[in-house]
């Protein structure tokens, strides 16, 4: 049975950093790209970070990179996204979600496959 579990977000003032963390099971986790995504208004889910299974390769939106950083410990079957710089604005539901390396294909939710329940992110001014 699959499973992602997210854990790690909270209520956090302006500035400041939050480490969200997502736990996999069900899954050889190596082999699946870890996203994290989140709400925006208008869109589907946008797009925050993602991670190739052997974590060579890490991607960002434009509206995180050099604030965010996402890793992943391929041993204890985790993926986590580093947040610092948190502003009003990143205040979100933040979920992650995996995508069979050979199957992956876009930045986009559409192409993610399991999907955790989310964790909230909350910044205050």
């Amino acid at each position: 049975q699959v499973e992602l579990v997210e854990s790690g977000g909270g209520l956090v003032q302006a500035g400041g950093s939050l480490r969200l963390s997502c736990a996999s099971s069900g899954r050889t986790f190596s082999t699946y790209v870890m996203g994290w995504f989140r709400p925006a208004p208008g869109k589907e889910l946008e797009f925050v970070a993602l991670i190739r299974g052997t974590g060579s390769n890490t991607y960002y939106g434009q509206h995180v990179k050099g604030r965010f950083t996402i890793s992943r410990d391929n041993a204890k079957n985790a993926a986590y996204l580093q947040m610092n710089s948190l502003q009003p604005e990143d205040t979100a539901v933040y979920y992650c979600a995996d995508a069979h390396g050979s199957q992956w294909s876009a930045f986009a939710a559409s192409a993610m496959d399991y999907w955790g329940k989310g964790t909230l992110v909350t910044v205050s001014v």
